[in-house]
């Protein structure tokens, strides 16, 4: 992977001197950003550092968790929740960890970063999205913060051209636990479990159910699509606020027995190996780790060309990228892939190395790592 632009905080990984990170996450369900934080709360325990979880109550994380540190549940109403300050301060001086990581933008972000001040502890901040932030937002907001992580070069780029410091910036990349998605593809197992006639060419999308996760476009390329590959099913696993209107687009354009919500699920690593395709047609993506377990599970994608996706897909190699919002362009990508299936079959190979390579578990423990110890070792 090039360069990002140029390197930040270049320090060698190291564990030493650090005993505790305290997290905080204020998300409710166990997405992609969660589970960055199991595999990074799993890497430091190897490490022999203590993890203390600050997450909201009656979260998934907070049971996903319990085995990889101690978990504290606070009441986090979102980004207006300024009682978070009080309760944060209060763990912090508790618990006395040598870096805070806020993991989260709802609410953890401002009210965190502020707690963490008045504590006087050293505070890092992960950015997950690409969506711009007002010069004046990125001013007051990030001088909370003692260091911002980007998942992705992309988010970091728009991070520096909203103003945000480079001596601020580090560019560390999610990863994905690689083992469990090798296995042997079960396909009348899926057949049979999202009644799915034998034979068809089954596409999935992986996403929440919200506007920037494009998945409408995917229900208007499938006229497209079937005119000329009749035996396309596609599954949309995820939950969100788009639920009734997609329900609503899938029956306005008679689709009801070709597409499927699929609610959220917690066993992909036994559906991905039996999909055909995964498709992602965002408008808007900070990296997509849905992505990396698709090619981790040996299944080419087609997915939009922007923000962090770039990155997770090697174009032409692990999956083919498309124009955002553009149906017929999409429609057209899956297509050319669902007729050359030996084509998908090498993508497939090409995806797994990619991930083993560039989004290793080891890999992002290490680099957060070098974040935190450059905070306490500043002259290193």
């Amino acid at each position: 992977m090039r360069a990002f632009g140029r390197r930040h905080d270049v320090v060698e990984p190291c564990s030493e001197g650090l005993v505790k990170i305290l997290h905080v996450e204020g998300g409710r369900n166990l997405y992609g950003g969660a589970h960055q934080i199991l595999l990074l709360m799993r890497g430091l325990q190897a490490r022999g550092i203590q993890n203390v979880l600050v997450c909201r109550t009656g979260s998934a994380l907070a049971v996903a968790a319990a085995s990889l540190g101690e978990v504290i549940s606070l009441p986090m109403a979102g980004d207006l929740d300024v009682g978070l300050i009080h309760r944060l301060y209060r763990v912090i001086r508790s618990v006395s960890p040598d870096v805070v990581h806020l993991h989260s933008r709802i609410g953890a972000d401002v009210m965190g970063g502020i707690a963490c001040r008045l504590a006087g502890v050293s505070v890092v901040h992960s950015r997950r999205q690409d969506n711009p932030e007002s010069r004046l937002a990125v001013a007051l907001k990030y001088r909370l913060h003692d260091r911002v992580i980007a998942i992705s070069k992309a988010i970091g780029e728009v991070l520096l051209s909203e103003g945000l410091p480079r001596t601020k910036l580090a560019c560390v990349p999610d990863a994905i636990e690689i083992t469990p998605w090798v296995e042997h593809p079960e396909r009348p197992w899926l057949e049979d479990t999202f009644a799915i006639p034998p034979g068809s060419l089954v596409i999935a999308v992986i996403a929440q159910l919200i506007p920037r996760k494009g998945h409408h476009l995917l229900v208007e390329a499938m006229p497209l699509i079937l005119k000329q590959c009749p035996d396309v099913r596609v599954l949309f696993f995820g939950r969100g606020p788009l639920e009734s209107s997609l329900k609503a687009l899938i029956h306005q354009r008679e689709m009801s027995d070709r597409v499927a919500l699929a609610g959220f699920r917690d066993d992909l690593q036994r559906i991905l190996p039996c999909l055909d395709l995964v498709v992602h047609p965002a408008l808007m993506e900070g990296m997509g780790v849905s992505l990396l377990q698709a090619s981790c599970a040996g299944v080419p994608i087609v997915a939009s060309r922007v923000g962090g996706i770039p990155e997770a897909v090697h174009e032409g190699v692990t999956g083919v990228l498309v124009s955002p919002n553009d149906a017929s362009a999409l429609a057209e990508a899956i297509i050319d892939l669902l007729k050359a299936p030996e084509r998908r079959k090498a993508m497939g190979r090409s995806g797994r190395q990619w991930v083993e390579t560039y989004f290793s578990e080891d890999r992002m423990v290490e680099g957060n790592l070098s974040v935190y110890q450059h905070l306490l070792s500043p002259s290193q």
